[in-house]
């Protein structure tokens, strides 16, 4: 099955993370950060089956050793949270070989990072699937944000583009210094070059797609801008995914298997429904007389064409005829029960049950993107919670002075980072002072999942709902067939999996 993944995140320190670490793992190797002292050993990771560094022509040939390059990286940010690298995530394609895969990612990476001048640290990674489980062969790209000078020095992140006057001098600002944009030097960081990058990545997997003569393609675009309005799965992490796969179950991972499964419904009731929309106005062209064909009518001669070919066979006659009858008198009921008698009465039924589920598929949605929301709400609250002593401590008078000060903070970096970062995202929901209503969000979190629950099993009802009037389309079909064969489209009506 074709699969787009094409995911991007920054390695910074203000979230506790190091590019010396991120390029051990991604490579499966054991790296020391000479920047934190930290060795980093991934050498037991199973599942890489390529890793290289890639160099655009002018860079030093010092950067071909991991270990020099992405220790260069640490010790030329000096910014306790700067900004360390770009870490793209790419599906590779089961449709492809491995050598095939290989070779796109080179070509792919080649074409519009190196040649842009980035530094690429390529792994291809084939982890080990469980029992029954679909293969996920990717590729990681880890690539350093400041960028190389011609001459192969670090080159700056920004520059200064200075506000002026009508006079074109220098705008002072109040506390004496010059007002000014900082402007990236690089179009890397730019939402429009991401977007270059995913469509060109799709295009180059399409064109391979074609090559070999396959069908399947996949689509850069989000759910919404391809007018599909399916549910987004959350971002997991390797942590996640590494519990998930031990057994361990966790909210994150439960979420997701919601999200799947409820998609998984939603286009298959999509499907079903705008196929029997198509049925519909081609059984009216086919049945079109001066009075009003009733169901039920057709329902009949369906049931008696049933129990022709049932006589046809001498064994398990008696039983088939039964189950001809049940079917016949199963529709029969739940036509009668919504007051569906006539193909016009079917085809206003099916609208109201579309309207439905695109009314549940609607709320859903926002109580998933609420229960995300509470979710990373919950997780920062208590991280603030359960650092805050860590961060209170430094304010104590025994650390006044600058020397003790600095050794605080360096034996608790990590702590403090994530303290730091933790009060940023909360305030940035609008919770910027103690208490917060952490009692509230955990209360609120399983009434949601509950609701949430229970429209997923109305789903599941509205979905038997179009699995029967399906059954009844075949039905109908089949006294059409006999009685206006001449009529019928030579295509076969859309068949779909319910």
């Amino acid at each position: 099955m074709a699969l787009y993944h094409f995911h991007v995140t920054q390695i910074k320190r203000s979230e506790g993370r190091t590019a010396v670490a991120s390029a051990a793992y991604r490579a499966g190797e054991k790296l020391h950060n000479l920047w934190d002292g930290e060795t980093h050993d991934y050498t037991r990771k199973g599942g890489v089956i390529l890793s290289e560094i890639m160099l655009p022509e002018y860079a030093p040939k010092r950067f071909f050793d991991r270990a020099t390059l992405w220790n260069e990286v640490e010790q030329v940010e000096k910014n306790y949270n700067a900004q360390l690298a770009y870490s793209f995530d790419m599906a590779l394609q089961n449709e492809f070989s491995l050598e095939e895969n290989i070779e796109l990612a080179r070509e792919f990476v080649q074409k519009y990072f190196v040649s842009e001048g980035m530094i690429v640290d390529l792994a291809v990674h084939k982890p080990d699937r469980e029992e029954g489980g679909i293969p996920n062969p990717h590729f990681h790209v880890l690539v350093p944000i400041r960028p190389l000078n011609a001459d192969g020095t670090w080159g700056a992140k920004q520059r200064r583009e200075y506000h002026l006057d009508e006079n074109g001098n220098r705008i002072k600002k109040e506390n004496g210094g010059w007002e000014f944009d900082a402007v990236p030097t690089t179009n890397w960081g730019k939402p429009e070059t991401l977007d270059m990058w995913r469509e060109a990545w799709a295009d180059m997997v399409n064109d391979k797609f074609k090559e070999k003569g396959l069908d399947c393609r996949i689509d850069h675009r989000s759910y919404v801008d391809q007018g599909l309005d399916l549910i987004p799965t959350v971002h997991e992490g390797p942590q996640i995914r590494k519990m998930e796969k031990k057994g361990i179950r966790t909210e994150k991972g439960e979420l997701n298997r919601w999200i799947k499964a409820t998609n998984r419904m939603l286009r298959s009731m999509r499907a079903t429904i705008a196929a029997l929309k198509d049925w519909i106005q081609e059984a009216k062209v086919i049945l079109k007389e001066p009075q009003e064909i009733y169901l039920a009518q057709l329902l009949s001669e369906a049931h008696t064409m049933r129990n022709q070919t049932a006589m046809t066979y001498a064994r398990g006659k008696t039983k088939a005829k039964k189950n001809n009858l049940k079917r016949f008198m199963d529709e029969c009921n739940y036509l009668k029960q919504r007051g569906v008698l006539t193909l016009n009465d079917f085809e206003k039924y099916l609208s109201s049950v579309d309207e439905k589920v695109e009314a549940s598929k609607s709320s859903m949605n926002q109580k998933q993107t609420r229960l995300k929301e509470l979710q990373q709400l919950m997780e920062d609250a208590q991280a603030y919670t359960e650092l805050k002593p860590v961060f209170d401590e430094m304010k104590k008078e025994k650390y006044r002075f600058t020397k003790a000060k600095e050794k605080y903070k360096a034996e608790h970096e990590g702590e403090l980072r994530r303290f730091y970062m933790a009060k940023r995202k909360l305030k940035e929901k609008g919770f910027e002072k103690e208490p917060f209503p952490l009692g509230t969000w955990q209360k609120e979190f399983p009434e949601l999942s509950t609701q949430r629950e229970d429209e997923y099993q109305k789903y599941k009802l509205m979905q038997k709902d179009l699995t029967l009037l399906y059954q009844i389309k075949g039905d109908v079909d089949k006294v059409m067939r006999e009685t206006h064969p001449e009529m019928l489209r030579t295509d076969k009506t859309k068949e779909t999996t319910l």
